[in-house]
């Protein structure tokens, strides 16, 4: 049966669908998971997401990606999404990047190991330990998978944590341009003060190592949608990986204006923007219990290039 690992990851279930002169009737599905409980599981297929309760299915099982990117291919897109999400604080061993942000948000806030740290698996963590301790924060590491398993087992020998499984997702961004916005969307260059207050809303707060990581890209538009002046909604896009990759993040619909469309709206006026700057792809990152956004973005096109843990020191 399905494990939590499992989430994130393409399966096939068989159904049970009714029962038929004494006999079971069956139904596959096969689609990428993105819930998994004690009650049911949730896939999004090519149809939409399809919620399964767990009495009905008969087996389960992950299967093959339909293509699993190449470790070059994970490294170049966790380079990009380091670039659009910049630390104020930065270190390097070896190929190794540290990150520190006064706390805000553990993409910038972690060690990202990823190529050659210049020194054997133990020293190299024992040294991200002392980095993170020489910055008065707890250490903390994300490991995209499966490059870094090698990284994960040791970590779990050490008796690290893992946060919730995130998905890195991808589409080219003519899937999105093929469509214009239904929605009046404004790009600005930078954040308006009721942009902020979106963002600090959701995220907690904003000191000013979050403004760094916001804005200090070379690239970077700031979506809003106004209705009747008042915004709704916003997104944030950000062009990097030698100007390959639009990364979308910071998206945020009020919830009195859910289910109304701004989301994708959002979405689709980046992806034009990004076009013309020259980018062919767009990804973002998103927690695989997040079920609703998920299957948003399912919708948009948005498929799991890979996954990644953030693990943390006990």
């Amino acid at each position: 049966m399905l494990r939590q690992q499992d989430v994130g990851h393409r399966i096939v279930v068989r159904r049970i669908v009714g029962i038929r002169e004494g006999r079971q009737q069956f139904s596959d599905a096969l689609g990428e998971l993105v819930e998994l409980s004690e009650t049911h599981i949730t896939l999004a297929t090519d149809a939409g997401p399809l919620r399964v309760p767990v009495g009905e299915v008969h087996r389960a099982k992950r299967v093959p990606p339909a293509r699993r990117p190449t470790a070059a291919a994970v490294i170049a897109l966790e380079v990009a999404a380091d670039e659009a999400w910049p630390a104020p604080v930065r270190g390097r061993l070896g190929d190794w990047r540290l990150r520190s942000a006064a706390g805000w948000t553990g993409r910038a806030n972690s060690a990202l190991p990823i190529g050659d740290p210049d020194r054997p698996l133990p020293e190299a963590l024992d040294a991200v330990q002392r980095w993170y301790a020489d910055h008065g924060q707890p250490a903390l590491v994300n490991t995209p998978l499966p490059l870094a398993a090698p990284v994960g087992a040791e970590l779990d020998a050490r008796g690290w944590t893992s946060r919730p499984p995130v998905l890195v997702q991808t589409v080219p961004l003519a899937t999105l341009t093929t469509t214009a916005p239904d929605q009046p969307v404004t790009l600005a260059a930078a954040p308006a003060d009721d942009w902020l207050a979106v963002a600090a809303d959701r995220k907690g707060g904003l000191p000013e190592a979050a403004r760094h990581v916001l804005t200090a890209v070379d690239l970077v538009r700031f979506a809003e949608l106004r209705v009747d002046g008042r915004l709704l909604a916003v997104g944030r896009g950000t062009v990097t990986g030698e100007r390959r990759w639009l990364g979308v993040s910071l998206l945020e619909v009020l919830p009195e204006a859910r289910r109304r469309g701004f989301a994708g709206a959002v979405v689709r006026a980046l992806a034009g923007w990004a076009a013309a700057e020259g980018a062919t792809h767009a990804f973002l990152q998103v927690e695989q219990h997040n079920v609703g956004a998920v299957a948003l973005y399912r919708r948009l096109g948005f498929t799991t290039h890979h996954t990644y843990l953030t693990r943390v020191a006990p």
